[in-house]
Order: C-alpha cells, then sequence, then structure tokens
C-alpha cells in the first residue's frame, strides 16, 4: 500500500473524499468520549475499596504505638515511609509524607525557594530576575503551569530516547539563572520514555553555574508497568545517591505518590531529599502546617505494606490496563502506520500514549475530533505556554475509557490525522 506521501494528488483526493465520508459517519452518532486526563479507570479504583477495612479491626495506633487520630509525627508514620523508599530505592529518613497531591509537594517545595531561597542559596530565589526553568519537551502541561505561575521563563529542551537531550542541558546550565529543570525519569509523560543510566548520571555530576540548581525529579509512574516482564520494565538509579556520589547531594528532590495506587483522590505523597535539603523545607513546613493525614497513612501502610505488596497490587492494575493500550496501538498501527504521516512510541507503562502527526495539523485534528464528539488534551499542552512549534504532539489518555469507547475514539482521530495530513500535503505540493 501506498504512503500518502507517494499517492498523486488525484489518489489523495479520492481517499480524503472517503475518509470524510466516515468522518460524517462518526459525527451522526453523537458521540461523547473523554481522552483528555490520564485518570484511572473505576475498575482501577475498586482495586482499593478495602483499604480503610483495617481501621475498626485493628485501631489507629501504629506499630511504633502512634495514635494517628492526634497531632503529632509530622514527617509521617514509619511504616509508610519505608514503603515509599523501598519504592523509590532510597533510605527512609530521607522520605517526607504529605496528603495526596504530589504536584503540591513540587509547588510549595518551588515556592519555599521563591521566598526564602534554598539552604545553599545567596538569596530567595523571588529576588532573581530573569530566571529560568528547562522544561524536556513534550513534557507534563501541570509541571510548565507550576513554573509559568511563579515567574519563570520556561525553556524547551528536546526528548531523546534516553531522556532529555543532554547536551543542550549542559550547555544550558552554564547560565546562572537557570535554576531547575523537571525530570518524569520512568515513563514520561507523554511518551512513555526511560531515562538511560547515563542520562541521570549527566545529570547528577554535570557543572551549573547555579550553585543552587535543583533537579524536580517527579518519579509518578516507577511502579506503573504494563507488562510483567522485569527486563522490560523501566528502572532508573536512585537520583538521590547518584547526587551524592558525584559531589551535589542537594541537587535533587524526589517526588512520587500513591494517587494512582490507591485512590486518585485520596491518596498518599512524598517528597525525598537528603538531610540539608529536608532539614530546610521541615523548618518551614512546620509553619505551614503541624502534620498531615496519617490516618490515610496507617491505612495506606496495612495494605500495601512492603515493595512486594505494591507489585502485586500494580500488576492488578496492569492487567486492566493493557488492553486499553494495546487496543489504542493497534488501530494507530493498522490505520496510520502506512500512511508515512504520524510516529509514536510505545509506551512499556505510565498513563499515556504520545503520537507526532502531521507537522502543522494538530490544532486542526484536535478540534475535528471535538466535533466529532472525541475530547483529546488540547494540542500544544504539552508544551511550555501550550505552544508546540511543530504543531504536530498529541497525548492519548486511554486509562479511563473502556476499550469500546477507546475503539471508536481512537478511529476518529485515525481519520481526522488522515484527512488533515492529505490537507497538508495537497497544499504543499
Amino acid at each position: 500500500m501506498k504512503s500518502y506521501k507517494e499517492m498523486s494528488a488525484e489518489e489523495l483526493k479520492a481517499e480524503k473524499a472517503s475518509l470524510e465520508q466516515k468522518y460524517e459517519e462518526y459525527k451522526a452518532m453523537a458521540l461523547n468520549l473523554d481522552m483528555t486526563r490520564g485518570k484511572p479507570g473505576s475498575d482501577q479504583l475498586d482495586l482499593s475499596n478495602h483499604i480503610y477495612d483495617s481501621l475498626s479491626s485493628e485501631g489507629f495506633k501504629t506499630r511504633d504505638g502512634v495514635d494517628t487520630r492526634n497531632y503529632n509525627t509530622p514527617a509521617g508514620i514509619t511504616e509508610m515511609r519505608e514503603v515509599f523508599a523501598q519504592i523509590l530505592g532510597t533510605d527512609a529518613n530521607k522520605i517526607f509524607l504529605g496528603n495526596s497531591s504530589s504536584l503540591n509537594q513540587m509547588f510549595d517545595s518551588i515556592m519555599r525557594a521563591i521566598v526564602f531561597g534554598e539552604h545553599d542559596s545567596d538569596k530567595p530565589w523571588g529576588q532573581i530576575e530573569g530566571k529560568k526553568w528547562l522544561c524536556p519537551v513534550p513534557g507534563y502541561d501541570r509541571h510548565f503551569r507550576v513554573t509559568q505561575t511563579l515567574g519563570f521563563e520556561l525553556v524547551n529542551v528536546p526528548m531523546t530516547e534516553n531522556g532529555p537531550d543532554m547536551d543542550i542541558v549542559e550547555e544550558l546550565v552554564k547560565d546562572e539563572k537557570v535554576l531547575g529543570i523537571w525530570c518524569i525519569p520512568v515513563y514520561s509523560n507523554p511518551d512513555g520514555i526511560v531515562y538511560s543510566e547515563d542520562t541521570c548520571r549527566r545529570l547528577a555530576s554535570m557543572k551549573t553555574a547555579a550553585k543552587d540548581f535543583r533537579i524536580y525529579w517527579d518519579n509518578a509512574y516507577v511502579v506503573h508497568h504494563l507488562t510483567d516482564n522485569e527486563s522490560e520494565q523501566g528502572s532508573v538509579p536512585d537520583i538521590l545517591g547518584l547526587c551524592e556520589e558525584y559531589g551535589n547531594p542537594s541537587r535533587a528532590y524526589e517526588f512520587a505518590s500513591s494517587s494512582k495506587i490507591t485512590f486518585a483522590g485520596g491518596g498518599i505523597s512524598c517528597i525525598a531529599a537528603n538531610k540539608d535539603n529536608m532539614d530546610h523545607a521541615k523548618k518551614i513546613m512546620a509553619v505551614q502546617t503541624i502534620c498531615n493525614n496519617k490516618i490515610n497513612q496507617l491505612a495506606h501502610a496495612r495494605m500495601l505494606p512492603d515493595l512486594d505488596a505494591v507489585k502485586a497490587h500494580m500488576r492488578k492494575h496492569a492487567e486492566l490496563l493493557r488492553p486499553k493500550f494495546s487496543k489504542t496501538l493497534e488501530i494507530l498501527d493498522s490505520q496510520l502506520a502506512w500512511t508515512g504521516t504520524a510516529n509514536w512510541h510505545e509506551p512499556k507503562g505510565g498513563y499515556f500514549v504520545s503520537i507526532f502527526v502531521q507537522k502543522g495539523t494538530a490544532d486542526k485534528v484536535v478540534s475535528m475530533c471535538k466535533e466529532a464528539g472525541v475530547a483529546l488534551t488540547p494540542a500544544g499542552a504539552t508544551y511550555p505556554y501550550g505552544k508546540d512549534p511543530d504543531n504536530s504532539n498529541i497525548r492519548i489518555a486511554p486509562s479511563f475509557p473502556s476499550v469500546e469507547e477507546i475503539d471508536t475514539a481512537v478511529n476518529v482521530l485515525c481519520v481526522c490525522a488522515k484527512i488533515t495530513a492529505i490537507d497538508k500535503i495537497l497544499e504543499e505540493q
């Protein structure tokens, strides 16, 4: 079968006419399908419905005798700090537990630096004019919104198959106004890329003009595998350990949460950091709050007492998610691969599929899908300021809809992508 770029103008016009007929048929179905955000499906949430049962049967005290109903233990209960330490491959004394949102932890951490500076800062970041933040792209829109809202100039860094392009990163950090970088090291949002060990080591060891430069290491998907084959599962070195190894012990803050492990609206978040960073943060957090929800921490620790329990639980998630990702990729392969106008990554974990359609057409594809009743994340959302320079990337979130809904939604997407690709090719001929 000819690719679109091999077809004549007449062949392309005939193909477009056939596709437009399909598109009108989809519009007539009055669809209402949503693939905008990476939300767990209801069946995934059901896996944790029993999480609070132990509270009535075993009570509210931890193994150390802490009454979780009362004010105490601001860093979080020992049991749950140990679980997160096992998940992240670090030490429990480097873990501070928060409530459900790790994004909240990230925002607060940057805000502390804005107002007070870091322990190794010469002055608060809020006093630095023209401060900048590195943003691997495509990336997570909520990350970008945090640093944009807090006054940083956002600087794009292209992603490679091994993580952010480190040649570019190492050059950019020679600017003392560059104060940090966003990183999702395991199953990046949206591409599903796992950082290579070399990338991790270069991030930990690189020379930065700003002595208080920080890596924000958002390990959101560290246990969110789609495969049971451990050789295919994503893993990266302990970033805190690497930074210490290379003489930059305060360079990284690491974040994670149980939001997509148990309940998205009722999980536990954590921040992991070395002693100097943690001591600095704790002084300020002690003013901000007395303690976080330890009752929820105890319930989680009893349901998921160690890494083996977490892995067993996440295999159940994978069983529910795999058919949805498989269906998405199957349709993309059958409907778009042969056209030569789109490409995508096949993730081994995480919550998204990232597709690059014909350059200059992503916004039109999303608009056409919306008109046909399929809601997608806005084109450009995976880039700072919502501006994709190639107008090409679209993030697909297959987790929430049913397989049947995905079948319809992704087929609609493919029809729209093909129509807009043909228009673009004809325009350029």
